[in-house]
């Protein structure tokens, strides 16, 4: 199969027939072999039953229902356990995405050989109070990740069926989905500036939460992608340094108290912050500990991604 196209949705009944006549002319006039994934996060409007009437209507549409909201990570998760074809295209449900793009994103991977190609909404038809932020948290996640992309958080993005197959999307991941490709080895990541469309229905489902949540996320894959196998790395070096530098400061003290009489040790900020610091010191270092205790317990600790294989 050429071609599985993921749409993760919430309440976008409205929406959804225009989308999929749009999606399925696109298709067919390009002669791809292709299925439309359309997971419902948990929708409380009809949505369901429009996924229901078009998937009766044309077998290349299936669906997938969450019991509850879930969160769009989750819908792409399964979209993607599901999907089977060779590329992997991504879109959202709001009519923002234009299906148009889809012929020069599959190409990009198949003819030009990405791994990923992310869209770039370069002209933007979202409030300046949307924008704004956006442009933040992009240039944040540019100068973390190093990759070099103008939009983290479009929809509309292409994938190689095996860069899919071998991460795994949670939380509100979906938005570094090319950071946690680039950990697992897939570092061919490129840019298509894609048609954002003025919202046509329904209103939009993010607030402000989501940019405190994004940079609480990109934290913890960036810490994740380099000491999820080795963490006594971060924490036992963090740990022996405060200790060290804790002892140090104590040895000074009892020096100087043998030095001079008159020296009042529990009088000076200095064996407070020493003590502190020592403590400090200690937890991270058991922190660490604890953690490589709890990693080699894990199923997953000799868990790699093998690209090929000869004789073997």
């Amino acid at each position: 199969m050429d071609l599985s196209i993921i749409i993760p949705l919430f309440n976008e009944d409205e929406s959804l027939p225009e989308l999929s006549e749009w999606i399925l002319r696109v298709v067919t006039q390009n002669n791809f072999s292709f299925e439309v994934i359309m997971v419902d996060d948990g929708s409380t409007d009809d949505s369901w039953n429009v996924i229901e009437t078009i998937a009766a209507k044309h077998s290349n549409f299936k669906g997938i229902k969450f019991q509850r909201n879930y969160g769009k990570s989750a819908a792409l998760n399964e979209g993607f356990k599901a999907a089977k074809g060779n590329v992997i295209i991504t879109m959202d449900a709001d009519m923002q995405d234009s299906p148009d793009e889809i012929p020069g994103l599959y190409n990009m991977i198949v003819q030009e050989g990405f791994d990923i190609v992310s869209g770039w909404k370069q002209k933007r038809y979202d409030p300046i109070t949307k924008t704004i932020p956006t442009k933040f948290f992009n240039a944040a996640t540019r100068w973390s990740s190093g990759i070099q992309l103008h939009d983290f958080n479009c929809g509309l993005k292409a994938y190689r069926n095996k860069v899919i197959k071998s991460i795994e999307v949670y939380g509100e991941m979906h938005r570094y989905i090319p950071v946690i490709a680039k950990w697992a080895g897939f570092r061919k990541i490129g840019e298509k500036v894609v048609e954002h469309r003025a919202r046509k229905y329904g209103t939009t489902k993010f607030g402000w939460e989501r940019f405190i949540n994004g940079f609480l996320d990109l934290a913890t894959i960036s810490f994740v992608s380099k000491f999820g196998k080795r963490p006594m790395h971060f924490f036992g070096l963090y740990g022996t340094l405060c200790f060290l530098l804790g002892f140090v400061m104590s040895i000074y003290m009892v020096i100087a108290k043998f030095a001079y009489a008159e020296y009042s040790l529990t009088n000076k900020p200095i064996f407070y912050i020493a003590l502190t610091v020592m403590v400090i010191g200690m937890q991270l270092f058991l922190a660490g500990f604890i953690a490589e205790l709890l990693g080699r317990n894990s199923p997953e600790r000799n868990s790699y991604l093998i690209e090929k294989k000869l004789g073997v």
